[in-house]
């Protein structure tokens, strides 16, 4: 066994679970594993894993445990039985919660003794092993340094600062980003299918090609987030309500769904009557940060 691959322990193997222990294996690492449900970890057995009877026997086996379960609920149910073995030993916590749950493992960490970070998981399973997609970590430095080499044969390793949180911040942030941009591409692909019968796969391309130009206008938009001030040197907000009425209307006319862009004109609605309709799109983090206040 190659030197410099360490032990690891992984609690849980669900999809993702069974997914972070093979890319260990993959990359050579001693490996035990433990889930509630041991015929899960038949297939990681018989690649070389050791299965462990307790999640005590699971910590105590390694000096650095991943856990991957359902919640948080799941996760002290593993872990609170075992604080004992785990005090003293690392734990990176890549269970999906909220920041609030985060802060609140990290200080339950500190109490029994355990160097702990957190982390958040930027792939879906068949994507986990590849240096192309992300994992947030947030919370312990010199736990994310020491134990960064590991942390590569997961992902790309992203360190987000020294709050517990932030991972699960971005993590938040970064789904509400995905969802709004998968939504927004399925709209496109029914409006352009709708009279000609034009395919998804020949809409994508153009679509992708445009999210390129769409990554352009964040980076041109996050200094003028930051200074609260947004020129409206390249699209104003009444330009962009005049287009996107555009859009409905070429939507309705075709029977498709206009939940999404009609929630869309409405910020835009909201921005322009708070001032902003000689400003950039950018100004409607105004309307976002203060939905109450524009009416």
């Amino acid at each position: 066994m190659n030197s410099d691959r360490h032990a690891v322990t992984v609690i849980g193997l669900g999809s993702m679970g069974s997914a972070l222990a093979t890319a260990l294996l993959d990359r050579g690492h001693p490996l035990t594993v433990w889930n509630r449900s041991a015929s899960k970890a038949q297939p990681l057995v018989d690649r070389g894993a050791r299965l462990a009877a307790t999640p005590d026997e699971a910590v105590s086996a390694s000096p650095l445990t991943l856990v991957c379960v359902l919640d948080y609920d799941a996760l002290h149910s593993a872990l609170d039985p075992a604080a004992g073995a785990i005090t003293g030993k690392t734990l990176i916590n890549l269970t999906s919660g909220s920041p609030e749950q985060a802060h609140e493992a990290a200080a339950w960490a500190r109490c029994l003794g355990i160097d702990y970070l957190d982390g958040a998981i930027m792939t879906t399973p068949p994507g986990v092993g590849s240096p192309e997609m992300m994992f947030l970590y947030s919370g312990s430095r010199d736990v994310f340094e020491t134990h960064r080499p590991t942390l590569a044969a997961l992902g790309d390793p992203v360190y987000l600062g020294s709050d517990p949180g932030s991972a699960s911040l971005y993590d938040a942030a970064l789904l509400g980003l995905m969802w709004s941009a998968m939504t927004g591409w399925l709209h496109g692909a029914a409006l352009v299918g709708a009279d000609d019968k034009t395919p998804a796969t020949e809409f994508t391309p153009v679509a992708i090609r445009w999210l390129t130009a769409v990554a352009g206008f964040l980076t041109t938009y996050a200094p003028q987030v930051d200074a609260g001030r947004y020129p409206g040197d390249d699209a104003t907000v009444d330009v962009q309500i005049a287009a996107i009425g555009h859009l409905i209307h070429a939507a309705a006319l075709r029977g498709i769904d206009n939940a999404l862009p009609e929630l869309l004109r409405d910020a835009m609605r909201r921005a322009k009557a708070a001032g902003h309709g000689s400003d950039s799109y950018a100004s409607l983090i105004e309307v976002l940060r203060n939905p109450v206040q524009v009416m």
